[in-house]
């Protein structure tokens, strides 16, 4: 087998289309990044049956090696993306992290000359990201290059039927002298890949404690938005939620990954350096110019609905005014935010019911061929044009990102932020970090929940519906709400 040089060196986009919603905002705290400027190289190569099986994917599905320790993971359907080791690290603060990280992971880029395109989005150098959800945050957001990256993605990846989806491994370098064969890359995804991580030990001691707000306080948040929203101050504000989960013997991310994957298959499931979930909704696809996004707002809990069939959550959710405006102001939000690149819009007419182990979701899927006025954008454009859409924020958004510390009082972090993956032609996925974990410490984690509240919302029922979407990661823990949590 022979290497395939890397993508063509990435030009920083010029693409900068309108975004009204900063100008009003306060000043931002970026913090320029001292991360050292690597000049990466990389080479990726299509794996035969007897590789994939040394590397324990013979079954055709990514999801064995998603669920080893240190994995960095992006998969759905058991496809997708898996690297480890760590070539290279860039992180951000502010609202330049954006356009910071994808500065600095195009120059690390440009070191090729002559090269050959990528067979496939994704295969050949590449990084995975987690970003903060506000520009205020404290905490950094993070571009990752891993040393190996093995890659399955789904079919309708494919450029030709005859060529398929791989699998592909990549070793990526930042040493101008080693020589990348498919050997060097075999062993060291083996032994990247070989440390072992137990399954947490289950323990009496074990808790999930209230985290920025009790449930009591957090209801009276809710309240305090809702009589917001009826000075017509606002339309629509998403409140989310946290608690702390405190085990005894050290968590297993591996574990988390595994539970999540195997429950969720038709969700993300995504692990970055301690963020883990299984997140519902894409927030922006592109794939060699072609943009999808997956938008959901409109829930019941299939908890308290038991009996029902997925004809009767269709009928309750489509004859909810709430729910279906809740939902057409997400769809709003993300329409607008991508008329500058996408004149010409595809979704769906009317939403359809998406059916989860945990919730019903109204759903809209939206599709559209990109172009900018002042250049071609790239995945981490399109991120920062429609981070944050109304079914994370609110609408209007710039008086809802306003709004929501003031109710929540705590630090979103990464949570509802965008996470996933680009690769270095601009190709990339990211989902919103839904349904998931902030793993703080070796034994404490937070798990986040939140509801789109707008007029007629009812305090206890979004109470309700934030359990419901933290009980996907509190199943994977083990775990239940606490029958004192008030």
């Amino acid at each position: 087998m022979t290497a395939s040089p890397t993508p063509p060196c990435p030009r920083p986009s010029t693409a900068q289309p309108s975004r009204d919603h900063q100008s009003t905002e306060q000043p931002s705290t970026d913090q320029p990044s001292t991360d050292r400027a690597p000049q990466l190289r990389e080479a990726h190569f299509r794996l035969d049956r007897e590789h994939a099986e040394l590397l324990g994917i013979g079954a055709g599905t990514l999801g064995p090696l998603a669920a080893r320790a240190d994995a960095l993971a992006w998969i759905r359907h058991g496809r997708g993306f898996v690297g480890f080791g760590e070539t290279a690290r860039f992180t951000a603060s502010g609202a330049e992290r954006f356009q910071e990280l994808s500065r600095r992971f195009s120059a690390a880029a440009c070191t090729r000359t002559a090269p050959l395109p990528a067979p496939l989005p994704g295969v050949g150098l590449m990084a995975f990201a987690k970003f903060a959800y506000s520009k205020r945050s404290a905490v950094p957001s993070e571009l990752i290059v891993p040393r190996v990256v093995v890659a399955h993605p789904e079919e309708d990846f494919a450029r030709s039927a005859a060529e398929g989806t791989g699998p592909w491994i990549t070793v990526i370098s930042d040493d101008g002298a080693e020589e990348l064969t498919l050997e060097l890359a075999l062993s060291e995804a083996q032994r990247l890949s070989s440390r072992q991580e137990e399954d947490r030990e289950r323990s009496p001691r074990d808790a999930v404690r209230p985290g920025a707000l009790t449930e009591r306080e957090w209801t009276q948040a809710v309240a305090r938005a809702v009589e917001v929203i009826g000075q017509r101050e606002v339309t629509k504000v998403v409140m989310a939620r946290d608690v702390v989960v405190e085990t005894e013997h050290p968590v297993s991310r591996s574990e988390l990954a595994r539970r999540l994957a195997r429950a969720y298959d038709s969700c993300w499931t995504y692990s970055v350096d301690g963020l883990i979930g299984a997140t519902p909704e894409m927030l922006i696809r592109l794939l060699d110019g072609q943009a999808q996004a997956r938008v959901l707002a409109g829930t019941i809990d299939r908890g308290e609905n038991a009996e029902w069939s997925i004809d009767d959550a269709r009928t309750e959710l489509l004859g909810s005014d709430k729910q279906v405006h809740e939902h057409r102001l997400a769809i709003d939000s993300l329409v607008a935010e991508l008329a500058p690149f996408a004149p010409e819009l595809v979704h769906d007419s009317e939403p359809f019911v998406l059916e989860l182990p945990n919730v019903w979701h109204l759903a809209s899927d939206v599709s559209v061929r990109v172009h900018g006025a002042q250049g071609t954008p790239g995945i981490l454009d399109l991120v920062e044009s429609v981070h944050p859409t109304a079914a994370v924020c609110g609408t209007p958004r710039k008086v809802a990102e306003l709004l929501i510390p003031e109710l929540e009082r705590m630090e979103r972090g990464h949570y509802a932020g965008p996470v996933g993956w680009a690769d270095a032609a601009g190709n990339g996925e990211f989902g919103i970090a839904l349904r998931g974990t902030w793993l703080t410490s070796e034994r404490t984690a937070r798990v986040f929940g939140g509801c789109g509240v707008v007029e007629g919302s009812v305090p206890e029922s979004e109470l309700l519906e934030s359990w419901a979407k933290m009980r996907p990661v509190l199943d994977a823990f083990g775990l239940a709400r606490p029958a004192d949590a008030i």
